[in-house]
C-alpha cells in the first residue's frame, strides 16, 4: 500500500514542477512588450532597444519545434520588404499603436490535455480612452506550453480579442500559405492565352 502511494506520488510530481515553470517563457515575452511598449520623453531620452519575440535566441529557447518551424516558413514571406516579419503589426500586443502596457496580470499555469496554459491580460489603450467602445475590454492572450526536452515552450497564443484575433500559428499558416500562392502567380503570369 505504501509502495503503490509513493508510486503515485512520483508519476504526479513532476506535472505540478513543469506547470510551476510554465510562466517563465510567458514572462519573459511579456517583459519584451512591455519594454517595447515602455512610454518615454522623445525630448530627453533615446527609446529602449526593441527587443524581437522572435529572434534567433527567442526562437530556440522559449517556442515549440513546430511553432518555430510555422514561423520560418512565414517569414519567407515578411509584411514589409526592409522587415523579416511576417507580422504588420505587434502580434502580441495586437496592433501597431499602443500606450504602455498598464494593468498587467500573468496567471497562474493550468495544466490539462498535454497542454499547460497561462492566461494574461492588459490595457494597452487608456491612452486612447475617449475613443475606445463602450463594451472595450483588456487584451486577452491564452499562452498555451507544452513540454519539450525537458522545459516549458510555447507552442501557440490565442489572441481573444487582438487585431489580428486567433491562434498565431494559424496566422502564420495563413501568411504561408497567401505567400505561396502569390509567388506561384509571380511565375506563372496570367498572359489571357488558353
Amino acid at each position: 500500500m505504501l509502495r503503490s502511494g509513493l508510486v503515485a506520488l512520483v508519476l504526479i510530481l513532476p506535472l505540478p514542477a513543469f506547470a510551476a515553470d510554465a510562466t517563465a517563457p510567458v514572462r519573459e515575452i511579456m517583459a519584451a512588450a512591455t519594454s517595447n511598449w515602455v512610454d518615454f520623453d522623445a525630448a530627453s531620452e533615446e527609446p529602449p532597444a526593441y527587443v524581437d519575440y522572435f529572434s534567433e535566441d527567442a526562437l530556440k529557447r522559449l517556442y515549440s519545434r513546430d511553432f518555430v518551424a510555422r514561423y520560418r516558413q512565414a517569414a519567407k514571406y515578411p509584411a514589409y520588404e526592409d522587415d523579416g516579419s511576417p507580422f504588420a503589426y505587434d502580434p502580441i500586443i495586437g496592433g501597431q499603436d499602443g500606450c504602455a502596457l498598464k494593468d498587467l496580470t500573468i496567471g497562474e499555469a493550468v495544466a490539462g490535455d498535454g497542454q499547460t496554459q497561462v492566461t494574461v491580460t492588459f490595457d494597452n489603450t487608456y491612452c486612447f480612452e475617449e475613443n475606445r467602445d463602450a463594451g472595450w475590454k483588456p487584451v486577452t492572450l491564452v499562452f498555451s506550453l507544452i513540454e519539450e526536452d525537458g522545459r516549458p515552450v510555447i507552442d501557440d497564443i490565442d489572441r481573444e480579442n487582438t487585431e489580428g484575433g486567433g491562434s498565431l500559428k494559424a496566422e502564420m499558416q495563413e501568411i504561408t500559405a497567401a505567400g505561396m500562392e502569390g509567388r506561384e502567380q509571380e511565375v506563372m503570369p496570367d498572359d489571357g492565352a488558353e
